[in-house]
């Protein structure tokens, strides 16, 4: 169940049909996701959350799209996040991810969650080699 409930007309809101809008641009398409239209109780929110995204998620930058679905996915897993997991699936099949690349990823999400947690568990001093400045 959720926590809020969306507006019955976001775009009602100017601010919200401009965020809106600005997403059907970007993405060119008329889907407006559900976190999109939950976010639109707080038009401050909705914007700011938006704008990040935008930035990072849809403006080209060292890494290409699949990558950085693939990572907002590995994160996702780790977050537990079901609504991220779906929709960062959905995101990456769409930019390319195969089958085999999408068991991939997991057997890395999985490999470095065990190996984290045994890192973790043993309180394994960091090597002085792994630290910037430090040799």
């Amino acid at each position: 169940m959720p926590a809020v409930q969306p507006p019955k007309d976001p775009e009602s809101d100017p601010r919200v049909k401009a965020v809106f809008d600005d997403i059907r641009a970007t993405r060119n398409s008329d889907f407006i996701n559900n976190i999109w239209r939950y976010l639109a109780f707080d038009a401050d929110l909705l914007e700011r959350t938006w704008e990040e995204v935008k930035a990072v998620m849809a403006t080209p930058s060292d890494l290409d799209p699949l990558t950085k679905e693939l990572i907002y996915l590995a994160v996702s897993i780790i977050n537990n996040c079901e609504y991220c997991v779906h929709s960062h699936s959905a995101a990456a099949r769409a930019k390319g991810m195969t089958a085999a690349q999408h068991a991939e990823v997991l057997k890395i999400v999985s490999l470095a969650a065990k190996t984290n947690h045994l890192s973790n568990a043993m309180q394994v001093p960091v090597d002085p080699v792994f630290i910037v400045g430090e040799e």
